[in-house]
């Protein structure tokens, strides 16, 4: 038996597979400032249910926000960073360029260490590996005692070029040991060891920034399942999608900072497969974010770097980590996102109501209307029914907020104002859904969509009918997929070098004993993880035509590295650059920089069980006012059990359908239907 369980901004979702298959879920409200509390409280509620024992489970799976939590709202505290003498400010300056070249009033965001408590230390590695300084040990062991005086716990090491040659770091982490043993050292050679002295120094950053905070919390789980009966790991979701221990990501938990939203994005591309869909977008609708990702050949996009809090979107608005992630985007959009009037007009999000005080509907204090108040005005989801009859809804509080922060200063009714939250928040997904699709060279008329989240089934087809998107998935347990692509993932680690050299007259020989040293580290985390050696291993390398900035991934073909290797990724990449790009430049020479390995272990396969074929279709359990403007406002619309429901069953819009976790909202001159996974397939356009 498996047990998943997500920590979202507002719920925390369960799910158990027992012997025979069957999932068991269950979701409940996010606790603060512990999110710990609530998910040992939903796993001993779940495991009740289903009539298990904490020492029949074999393996637990966790997916988590804390780590962007943490750095978003800036909760670190005592992490300093350490440089080589010159570059104290290296995070300030970043890259220098404006990721909005017109807009005078940008901001940036602010560096997680502030100047003063950044040290530089004299020594210097070149550009090539040499040491030219060595580092000096008295300046090192000084700074060291002033730094244990200023009360630093956590600290970052960046010297320069030390992904080449960590020689410099090492010196400073064994000083950091005699001098002040109580301090946790990030290196960034073990952390980062890319180049780019930026990005390499940012990531190592947020590392040292959450490492005490994610080691505690992860401790106290281990702790506490193993209190309960638990006798197996807990394994950690990953951003790139794969699963490690809680003991490897207590030392990189930078590796887990999109731990849930990864989650969902594999289960997508689950139901896809099994629906004929490999080509798909992925959109997790919850209750504080919607996280969205593309799908090709079965496959979610995948990049090297990952930037935490864009502003709109922009690149290099954001905080950039060197780690490898789903290719995500994630935007202010869910049941959560707080609706105010700005300049004459309705703005939903980026901020968010949360667990607590929650949506004005859910009664917890909450005073500022959201899109979950704004579709209970709407009929959408059902006040007495809510979350499977766990809470109960107050319609009345959500309709008085909505009228008096919104319709009143607008000049219109609370439900023209309710229905104004649901479509603004449309509009900002539609925006996420083509920087995903068509920034990424595709067509979003040509992908299916696959909604999950607890908010997500209510809002995809208007999303789906404004693109084009010629179906909607919503598959079974919808509402707590993330914690059911935690089931999903394989136990995985990746690793990557930099050294910058061009593709041709490169010596393979080199790079062979360069990925022996990869796969030697990589091993050992998978064996941690599964008594077992890995089962594969996946090669790529970061290239670019001479003179360019950016790079693209092309994987490396098994077996030794040749030279005749070298000349297949030349040629991948022309390929890939062309598809990207819509042309290519065989003839220019072609330049690595950074060498990458991803070792993948044993994991069980989620198998996604099928739902009973009863004799008759399930009727609507019964109906209610719903608003839909192409009815010119409230119409009787018939509402189902997701439970009912049976394979090759029609569902004819207008039709609410619900379920413990979510509800799907099927609008008028739409069909869904019912396939034998219990997936709705909704068809859009003709």
């Amino acid at each position: 038996m498996r047990v998943g369980f997500d920590v979202g901004g507002t719920f925390t979702d369960f799910v158990l597979e027992d012997e025979a298959g069957r999932w068991h879920t269950g979701k409940r409200l996010t606790t603060y400032p512990d999110p710990s509390e609530a998910c040992i409280a939903g796993l001993e509620a779940l495991l009740e249910e289903a009539g298990v024992g904490f020492d029949e489970v074999t393996r637990a799976v966790h997916g988590t926000t804390l780590g962007s939590n943490i750095v978003i709202e800036r909760k670190g505290e005592g992490v300093a960073l350490v440089t080589t003498a010159g570059f104290r400010d290296v995070l300030q300056i970043g890259r220098e360029k404006r990721y909005q070249v017109y807009d005078l009033q940008i901001t940036k965001p602010e560096p997680l260490i502030d100047r003063s408590w950044i040290w530089e230390i004299p020594g210097r590695v070149l550009a090539d590996g040499t040491l030219r300084d060595p580092l000096d040990d008295a300046s090192a062991r000084a700074t060291i005692r002033e730094i244990s005086g200023r009360g630093v716990t956590s600290l970052a090491v960046c010297f320069l070029h030390s992904y080449l040659n960590p020689e410099h770091e090492r010196q400073f982490a064994e000083l950091v040991a005699e001098e002040a043993p109580n301090i946790v050292v990030s290196l960034s050679s073990d952390v980062s060891p890319q180049f780019r002295e930026y990005e390499r120094t940012s990531t190592t950053v947020v590392n040292a920034y959450l490492i005490t905070a994610v080691a505690e919390y992860l401790r106290t789980m281990v702790t506490q399942l193993g209190e309960r009966g638990y006798a197996g790991r807990l394994f950690i979701m990953q951003s790139g999608g794969g699963v490690a221990t809680a003991e490897s990501m207590a030392d990189l938990p930078v590796r887990m900072i999109e731990s849930g939203p990864a989650a969902g994005a594999l289960i997508a591309a689950k139901f896809g497969e099994i629906s004929g869909h490999s080509d798909l977008v992925a959109f997790d609708m919850g209750g504080t974010t919607a996280k969205l990702s593309l799908v090709t050949d079965g496959q979610p996009a995948t990049v090297g770097q990952f930037e935490l809090h864009k502003v709109r979107l922009a690149p290099g608005s954001g905080i950039p980590m060197n780690v490898r992630s789903l290719d995500l985007v994630e935007i202010g959009a869910g049941g959560g996102s707080i609706a105010r009037v700005a300049r004459g007009t309705i703005e939903v999000g980026p901020d968010s109501a949360g667990s607590s005080p929650g949506p004005v509907c859910y009664g917890l204090g909450g005073t500022e209307p959201t899109v979950t108040d704004a579709n209970l005005v709407l009929g959408y989801i059902a006040a007495d029914r809510f979350a499977g009859g766990s809470m109960t809804l107050d319609l009345d509080a959500a309709r008085g907020a909505i009228s008096d922060r919104l319709a009143k200063p607008l000049g219109i009714s609370a439900e023209e104002a309710a229905w104004g939250v649901h479509r603004m928040v449309n509009l900002n997904m539609e925006m996420a859904t083509r920087v995903v699709s068509i920034e990424r060279g595709n067509d979003p008329r040509g992908l299916a969509l696959v909604a999950t989240g607890g908010s997500g089934p209510a809002h995809a087809c208007r999303l789906a009918v404004a693109l084009g998107m010629p179906v909607v998935l919503i598959p079974a347990a919808a509402g707590v997929a993330s914690a059911v692509g935690l089931l999903s993932a394989e136990v995985k680690f990746d690793t990557s070098r930099s050294f910058v050299t061009r593709l041709e007259g490169l010596d393979p020989e080199r790079l062979n004993g360069v990925y022996k040293e990869m796969e030697a580290e990589t091993s050992r985390i998978i064996e941690q993880s599964t008594d077992a050696a890995p089962v594969k291993m996946v090669r790529e390398v970061d290239l670019r035509y001479v003179g360019q900035g950016f790079e693209l991934a092309v994987e490396i073909p098994e077996g030794p590295v040749t030279t005749q290797t070298l000349h297949l990724v030349r040629d991948a990449f022309d390929e890939i650059y062309s598809k990207r790009y819509g042309f290519s430049s065989p003839d220019k020479p072609v330049e690595a920089t950074t060498w990458k390995l991803t070792a993948y272990g044993d994991s069980p396969p989620l198998e996604v069980p099928k739902i009973d074929g009863g004799p008759d279709y399930g009727v609507p359990t019964g109906s209610r006012a719903v608003y839909f403007p192409e009815t010119d406002g409230f119409v009787e619309t018939p509402f189902f059990s997701r439970y009912d429901l049976v394979p090759k069953q029609l569902v004819e819009g207008p039709a609410i359908i619900e379920e413990r976790e979510s509800t799907t909202v099927i609008p008028p001159g739409l069909e869904g239907l019912v396939d034998e996974y219990g997936t709705i397939r909704i068809g859009v356009v003709a």
